[in-house]
């Protein structure tokens, strides 16, 4: 079979997103294929944070350097992605001083830039804080329209010569004699695409992509629960400094906040159970750093699925404890020579998870070409009204920032 095209990218979320653009940026003939619209998985049915770094900084080092490195550059080429709000991690009356101590003693040594504030001096700054806080620290968190961002990147893939195809679920992998010979594509395609290299960046579903073509993507995918009520007046994103638990990050939005979330492991990334007993849990914790949030009118509750890898994880550990890294994972070890996965990772890293990508399958093409997502504006940065046309064009609409988009 005549190849259609050079790389055929699977997910349409952030990472496959970054990754079509990035290849197309380098002259790569690709083509993205996504089984609903834009954004329809896990970059859609986020708490829309940008993080600065500090949440990971004095337990995940690399993965707190690679946040501000992202952050940084999200804020130079993205414009109307993301909203510049901060960040603050507040100590409660019962929360351990010596964890507030140990993150910011990290976050200096990383170069995540930092101010420590009283309880009574954040609570003049903000208002509505809970009486129980005892010190803040102010770090340089964001809010990122997801839905935005995933389309401008899809729109920039798609001007530099990407096909972009939504509504197309891969149905199966055709493997022969140690490749991939052809995607079959269903819903709006119908036909079978021919490659030279496979990108697995399916999310929380790349197992069931790995699955077709023969090979283990050891995925263990946990649900958290996003609540937005109506408050308007928050400016930070407000984050509790304990280690990760559920209800510990209030995300600021247009007249509301997000609060989040559980992390609760679940077999299937497409049927489990929404409980309402999960959202009651979320509004009380989160409401113990911002009390009005407790009888605020709620607006809309989503779920989403993080996309965790765990080959060698201890189950007993439970989820909190699996890496929130990223992995690209060649396929060539398991006897498939042109598949590539990328898998875990961070809405915030997306760039930079696509840039490790690309340069990998480039490798592979034989293609010498620099990454220029770091520096390359996307498309209708500037114009709001342009980027929400984008999310219009590819189905992109999601639930994280159904509030800031505007069909």
């Amino acid at each position: 079979m005549a190849d259609d095209t050079d790389v055929v990218v699977i997910g349409g979320g952030a990472t496959g997103a970054g990754i079509v653009r990035d290849l197309a940026l380098r002259g790569v003939d690709v083509t993205l294929v996504e089984r609903g619209g834009l954004s329809a998985g896990t970059s859609g049915r986020s708490h829309g944070l940008l993080h600065s770094g500090a949440r990971y900084a004095e337990a995940d080092e690399v993965g707190a350097r690679e946040c501000i490195a992202e952050n940084r550059i999200l804020r130079d080429i993205a414009g109307e992605c993301v909203r510049d709000t901060g960040g603050l991690f507040l100590q409660l009356a019962e929360d351990d001083p010596e964890y507030f101590e140990a993150k910011r003693t990290a976050c200096e040594d990383i170069g995540i830039p930092i101010e420590t504030l009283s309880g009574d001096e954040v609570r003049n700054e903000i208002s509505g804080l809970s009486e129980a806080v005892e010190r803040a620290m102010k770090v340089p968190d964001a809010v990122v329209s997801s839905s935005r961002l995933v389309a401008a990147n899809a729109a920039d893939a798609r001007d530099h010569g990407a096909t972009i195809l939504t509504n197309a679920p891969v149905e199966d992998l055709h493997v022969e004699d140690g490749r991939i010979t052809g995607v079959k594509v269903g819903g709006s395609v119908g036909e079978t695409i021919a490659a030279k290299q496979v990108v697995n960046a399916a999310g929380a579903w790349a197992e069931d992509v790995g699955r077709m073509a023969g090979v283990e993507v050891a995925m263990r995918p946990t649900k958290g629960v996003m609540v937005s009520v109506q408050y308007d007046g928050l400016g930070p994103v407000l984050n509790r400094a304990r280690d990760p638990a559920d209800g510990d990050i209030v995300v600021p939005h247009d007249g509301e906040v997000v609060l989040g979330t559980t992390s609760i492991e679940v077999d299937d990334p497409d049927d489990y159970p929404e409980d309402a007993q999960e959202v009651e849990r979320m509004v009380e914790e989160c409401s113990k750093m911002l009390p009005p949030a407790r009888e605020a009118e709620r607006v809309r509750t989503w779920w989403g699925v993080r996309p965790l890898y765990a080959p060698d994880e201890d189950s007993r550990e439970g989820a909190r404890g699996i890496s929130r890294g990223f992995f690209c994972v060649d396929h060539g070890d398991d006897g498939v020579e042109n598949f590539t996965s990328i898998v875990g990772g961070k809405l915030t890293t997306y760039r930079q998870m696509a840039e490790a990508t690309t340069d990998r399958v480039c490798e592979k093409l034989g293609v010498a070409a620099d990454c220029r997502t770091a520096a390359k504006r996307l498309p209708g940065a500037d114009d709001p009204e342009q980027l929400d046309a984008y999310v219009t064009e590819f189905g992109g609409a999601g639930p994280t920032d159904e509030d800031v988009v505007r069909g």
